[in-house]
């Protein structure tokens, strides 16, 4: 098969497209034909070196995201056949065949497109992990830091399915962006002002961190909590009324269905900017790390 191998860390350059051997199933495992991929900070922190919970052995491959069909079934595997669309969080996905255990698949609702459906298992599941992890119930206030990204879209979407008032908190300059997220109230965490004139909140649902998240936990009632996608502030300590949660995200089939099928309905949008040949692995990833708005896609 063709896939994106890696042979040392460093830039988007040490992507290269080459022949590599082709995965078997064994017992619980699945054989997909990848369709497509996406790009995920994760993919490029790896490449980089910079991931050092998911290091590389080289020569290697990378990619979380994947969306394909099966092509062969391992020992022991049920509920899965020849045919199947199917997507997930797996690893090894830069590539034309990736094996996943059975266990971390899921099919792909009728319906929704094969290939832009490799944008939605990170994203979507991260996002609707981030706000069940805030705890938040109908008729309470959430914000979501970072909310005109795709898993601050994710969060959005699922606090409202809770019932939850939410707070899309983003740049300034995406303020236009952030409108069409469905929050209820959109505001500009880089203007101090407005920061500091909210109302006390239930939770902070946090996909940017740093300095911004080190303000907003200030805001969190006590008994209230601030849960984050990359870590809890460095000034959690401060205040101990509030439950502070780092949030990793781990595959769940009925969420990923759940969140596939709503963006198959309408109700929620995960923008693709691109979507490039497995073989422009580079391109996209120097994209994504320059902040590209929308999720960039590789079709294998």
């Amino acid at each position: 098969m063709k896939a994106i191998v890696v042979h040392q860390y460093g830039g988007p350059e040490v992507l290269k497209l080459e022949d590599y051997p082709d995965p078997a199933p064994t017992a619980g495992e699945v054989l997909v034909r990848v369709a497509a991929t996406s790009v995920n900070p994760l993919d490029y922190k790896r490449r980089a070196g910079s991931a050092k919970d998911f290091p590389i052995k080289f020569p290697g491959l990378i990619g979380v995201d994947l969306s394909g069909t099966v092509v062969r079934i391992g020992a022991g595997v049920e509920g899965f056949s020849v045919g199947d669309q199917v997507f997930a969080m797996a690893d090894n996905t830069y590539a034309e065949l990736c094996v996943v255990k059975a266990a971390l698949l899921a099919k792909i609702p009728k319906g929704l497109d094969l290939v832009g459906a490799a944008a939605l298992p990170l994203v979507t599941t991260t996002g609707n992990q981030l706000t069940s992890a805030t705890a938040i119930n109908a008729g309470q206030t959430v914000m979501v830091l970072g909310a005109a990204g795709n898993v601050g879209r994710s969060a959005v979407f699922t606090a409202k399915e809770r019932g939850a008032a939410v707070i899309a908190g983003v740049l300034k300059r995406q303020m236009d962006e952030a409108k069409t997220v469905g929050a209820d109230q959109v505001v500009a965490t880089d203007e101090a002002a407005t920061i500091a004139n909210l109302p006390p909140l239930d939770a902070v649902a946090d996909t940017v961190g740093g300095a911004t998240a080190e303000k907003l936990i200030a805001k969190v009632k006590p008994s209230g909590t601030f849960a984050s996608v990359v870590g809890v502030p460095r000034n959690a300590a401060e205040f101990p009324d509030v439950k502070a949660v780092f949030v990793f995200s781990r595959f769940d089939r009925r969420t990923l269905e759940f969140m596939a099928e709503a963006v198959r309905d309408g109700k929620l949008v995960i923008p693709i900017s691109q979507t490039l040949p497995l073989s422009e692995a580079a391109k996209a990833q120097a994209a994504a790390e320059k902040g590209a708005l929308g999720k960039i896609l590789l079709v294998a």
